[in-house]
């Protein structure tokens, strides 16, 4: 059996992890509704299992698919900041950075010493991006993005996020796979972008 601080560690982490459905993205859905980060994350971990057939190279499934449920997990206590807002500002970044360490550090803390330190592990390899499942799993985080905005209207598009459409490549020019997804991505959002007011949304 489990022991109950165990149980309770891990209802912690379920009760943090609710903020998630309504801690919201600078995101749109086709809707009109603001994004939630949890819905992102859904959708990160989906294009995983739709890609992993065409990845030739081994590729340690469970670990990619518990990097993208626990990237954005920090976000419950940190906030989500746009990439946009960390793009061309150094000190910010950093803030962010730190924010985030300290939010896995109280998650860790809420669970039990082994289960604790897997997920700290996992976030930070994310973070460092020097494993092939690390690079897989920020590839299709960028990629979901660009995808949701593609989907939105285009009125809630900023100037900057125009930009950015063609930063993707650094993130997926490591594979093929990723990279012809990237090429579909971006030309669907060259689409958006030709659109006139009068066709926009």
């Amino acid at each position: 059996m489990m022991p109950v601080e165990q149980i309770k560690g891990i209802m912690q982490v379920l009760k943090l992890a609710e903020k998630l459905k309504f801690e919201m993205r600078h995101s749109w859905l086709s809707n009109g509704r603001q994004e939630s980060v949890a819905e992102h994350t859904w959708r990160v971990g989906l294009m995983a299992v739709l890609l992993e057939p065409y990845i030739e190279e081994k590729l340690d499934m469970a670990k990619l698919l518990k990097m993208i449920m626990i990237h954005d997990l920090v976000e419950a206590e940190a906030k989500d900041i746009p990439a946009f807002d960390t793009l061309y500002d150094a000190k910010r970044k950093e803030q962010k950075r730190l924010a985030e360490e300290k939010a896995m550090d109280d998650i860790r803390a809420m669970l039990a010493e082994e289960p604790g330190k897997e997920l700290q592990l996992l976030w930070q390899e994310f973070e460092a991006k020097g494993t092939f499942e690390a690079k897989v799993a920020n590839a299709l985080d960028k990629l979901e993005a660009q995808l949701q905005h593609n989907e939105a209207s285009l009125d809630t598009w900023l100037d900057i996020e125009k930009e950015m459409i063609y930063l993707l490549k650094s993130h997926t020019d490591f594979h093929p796979v990723l990279e012809e997804l990237r090429q579909v991505i971006v030309a669907e959002a060259e689409d958006k972008l030709r659109e006139t007011p009068e066709t926009a949304g």
